[in-house]
């Protein structure tokens, strides 16, 4: 699996994706700057966490157009895998890339805590590893993480089976004591229609090691790591 992870100003968790990269497939990621506009031949991109550009006017907004961004566009426009974790959610809904937009969390507060997720659908090149209905924790750390989509495109999303994680409670039940930031549907992640790009607000590399308290973000990694083999 040959992947690259976009960097921009602002970008926190490039080194963190790179080591969950390296853990699932053995091999290393290249780091690509936001001001280049080219990419190399990969086969995964990853748009990470952080707070691209201090996140000034609006979350992504000034991250959306930087050249580098046009390149990921045409490579996920010819079937390249792109992951979008966080702030990279953010980026790829800024781009149209995805649907919906990322607002304020419902509470207006800034969220750094484990979040318990159950896996939708397990028929994606990001999460054949799990079962589908698996209960996963994965860290979050986000102030605009709460999905909104209009009720049309909600529906196509259920109807398309391209909600791949939604927010849960302790025990696993999607419910609104689970939903920890107020996202529609309790979204977590999803699929756009060729279903090769995946956005998340959730953090999975943050979950890949003993060592962070937790291996359940590994699955995704190793989703990709065997279909990009």
């Amino acid at each position: 699996m040959r992947a690259a992870v976009i960097v921009f100003p602002g970008t926190n968790r490039e080194k963190d994706i790179a080591e969950a990269l390296e853990r699932a497939s053995g091999k290393k990621a290249q780091f690509v700057w936001h001001g280049d506009s080219d990419l190399p031949d990969v086969d995964l991109i990853v748009v990470p966490g952080g707070f691209s550009y201090g996140d000034y006017l609006r979350c992504g907004a000034m991250a959306g157009n930087s050249p580098v961004m046009r390149a990921v566009k045409e490579k996920a426009d010819a079937g390249v895998r792109v992951l979008g974790v966080c702030n990279g959610f953010q980026i790829l809904t800024e781009t149209g890339l995805l649907p919906g937009v990322l607002m304020r969390n419902a509470k207006l507060k800034f969220i750094c805590k484990k979040a318990t997720l159950t896996v939708e659908s397990n028929e994606t090149d990001f999460s054949s590893a799990y079962a589908k209905g698996q209960k996963v924790v994965f860290p979050v750390a986000h102030n605009e993480g709460n999905y909104f989509a209009d009720d049309s495109t909600l529906d196509r999303l259920e109807g398309d089976g391209r909600v791949v994680f939604r927010y849960a409670d302790a025990d696993g039940h999607v419910n609104e004591a689970g939903n920890i930031n107020g996202s529609q549907r309790n979204i977590a992640g999803i699929l756009n229609e060729k279903r090769n790009v995946l956005g998340m607000m959730p953090h999975p590399e943050n979950a890949t090691d003993p060592a962070q308290g937790g291996t359940d973000g590994l699955g995704l990694f190793k989703s990709l790591a065997e279909v990009l083999k």
